[in-house]
């Protein structure tokens, strides 16, 4: 078997549903397997019953994100009155939250900025495409509550505003 066939071989079982091939002829042993990686990478966020080797990963990214940002959310506002007057901006979709519109350039907002309805304050990647994530408040960034190039979720708390 020359390498142009193995590699046919590798291209039609990533194709098909096929987990695992082996072909054997004299002196010889050929096993191909499918990598579970990509099966169980689009069912682990919604179902955690997956091998713990593969959502292992998965699993701790989606649940830090609310954690990180549910316990400082809920503690300010439980210690300091004055924190109640503040208004979140939140993600309209899944996807990766960015502060910078390219890495070569300075975060689109900081702490301590000041924001007008349709200033973009971050970018959130969804399928390929960057969306440009405006502010609907004028007022004063106080908090960033995630971490650049972090997952988020839909409706997730992306940063605190102090109304002007």
């Amino acid at each position: 078997m020359d390498f142009k066939q193995i590699q046919e071989l590798i291209k039609m079982v990533n194709k098909s549903n096929i987990g695992e091939l082996t072909i054997e002829q004299k002196d010889f042993r050929l096993t191909i397997k499918q990598k579970e990686e990509h099966v169980t990478h689009v069912v682990s966020a919604p179902v955690q019953s997956t091998p713990v080797y593969a959502a292992a990963p998965q699993p701790a990214s989606t649940h830090q994100s609310p954690a990180t940002y549910s316990p400082t959310a809920e503690k300010p506002a439980a210690s300091e009155p004055a924190l109640s007057n503040l208004v979140t901006i939140k993600s309209p979709m899944i996807g990766t939250f960015y502060r910078r519109s390219s890495p070569d350039k300075p975060n689109l907002v900081e702490i301590g900025d000041e924001v007008t309805p349709g200033k973009v304050v971050c970018i959130i990647e969804a399928m390929k495409l960057f969306n440009e994530i405006e502010s609907e408040v004028k007022g004063k960034i106080v908090k960033v509550l995630v971490d650049d190039a972090s997952p988020v979720e839909y409706d997730q708390a992306l940063f605190l505003v102090e109304p002007a």
